[in-house]
């Protein structure tokens, strides 16, 4: 099959939209399809990936006013142009919002089947930036997703979201997960030792430090006596943060192998975000043999099993992300279980596995646009 994928965000950009178009272009690759990846130019004196898999055809963009590191794409021709030039059988929208809403238009033009890819809960970023607007952003929602032949949502919460709001062709499609690369092997004792020199229990976050992440809901975590609390990553949050969490250490961005050292030389992980529609990090987390804390909300609800491989707490409650972390603190038996448990619970969860879950969804958009045009 030929494939443009048309994504809002692509490395060098670090975050799950970037990633999950990545990783579906190598595993296209992989089984000898044809993948082209449209993307917003990277910030200037940002290299564009030099591990691509596939051409990148990069449109003009600017940053996203008060975040910076989000880069939207402006109007170009360079799309229409290359859905002609690659002969498309189907086009990919990961997370349409501006440049994938252009991509649906045009491929309803040219007359190519759309897949469009849900990743990102637009109505809970409207509640958390705006205080209002929700219902705008589903309006959105439906409107951009009604047009594609198929939407995918990463998580049951996320398909029944969509499906409670009038998206129609919804299916399931989860993420997979880098087992190899994330694994507790990489736990790095030299590591630990610099993080938490005392010798305390070291607690991690994994992520964007952004307002919707509620990452701030760790200071009780912070405050407790022989916890280590370590932040990995960056945004316009951290600077409040670095005030909110007394104590903590702010590793900023890490990516790859360092990353997954990072992870591994945790001793648990905590994500505090309500509005994940899959939550990567907690897989990532999983595999690396730690137990996990997340809210009891979206993504998390199908990656987390409550008592088997981690704890699921109420949404936006500081107490109760404080007191998973001290249970957890208080029983390593319990800490090794749960990690032991998360690492079985993803190892058949790889890229390969549900990258040929995609190519079949594919498939069947293409024969239902046959049986269509038969009929």
């Amino acid at each position: 099959m030929r494939v443009v994928i048309v994504t809002e965000s692509f490395p060098p950009d670090v975050n799950g939209v970037a990633h999950c178009a990545l990783q579906t272009a190598r595993h296209l690759v992989d089984r000898g399809h044809a993948p082209v990846v449209v993307a917003p130019a990277p910030a200037p004196g940002n290299k564009p990936d030099a591990d691509a898999p596939c051409p990148v055809v990069h449109v003009p963009s600017l940053p996203l006013p008060g975040y910076p590191q989000v880069r939207v794409a402006l109007p170009s021709r360079r799309l229409a142009a290359t859905l002609i030039e690659h002969r498309a059988d189907v086009v990919h929208l990961a997370s349409p919002f501006v440049l994938g809403v252009r991509g649906m238009a045009v491929a309803a033009r040219l007359g190519i089947p759309a897949v469009a890819v849900y990743q990102t809960d637009l109505a809970g970023y409207a509640r958390t930036y705006m205080g209002a607007g929700e219902a705008a952003a589903w309006r959105r929602i439906r409107s951009v997703h009604g047009a594609a032949d198929l939407t995918l949502a990463p998580s049951s919460a996320a398909l029944r979201d969509l499906e409670t709001h009038g998206v129609p062709r919804v299916a399931l499609w989860p993420r997979g997960v880098d087992t190899e690369r994330f694994r507790p092997d990489r736990r790095d004792e030299a590591l630990r030792r610099e993080l938490a020199p005392n010798g305390e229990l070291i607690v991690g976050y994994v992520g964007r430090l952004a307002p919707e992440k509620q990452v701030e809901l760790l200071a009780g975590a912070c405050g407790l006596e022989g916890v280590r609390v370590v932040i990995v990553g960056d945004g316009p949050s951290r600077p409040g943060l670095e005030q909110a969490l007394p104590g903590a250490v702010f590793l900023g961005r890490r990516t790859g192998d360092d990353l997954a050292r990072v992870f591994a030389s945790l001793d648990a992980f905590v994500h505090t975000g309500p509005f994940e529609t899959f939550c990567q990090t907690v897989q990532e987390a999983m595999a690396s043999g730690l137990p996990v804390v997340a809210p009891a909300a979206g993504g998390p609800l199908d990656l987390v099993a409550h008592g088997r491989t981690g704890l699921l707490v109420p949404p936006r409650d500081a107490s109760a992300v404080r007191d998973a972390v001290r249970a957890l603190a208080a029983d390593a038996g319990l800490r090794a279980a749960f990690g032991t448990a998360g690492r079985a619970t993803v190892e058949g969860r790889t890229w390969a596995a549900v990258g040929d879950q995609l190519i079949g969804h594919y498939a069947n958009v293409l024969a239902g646009r046959r049986t269509a045009v038969a009929a």
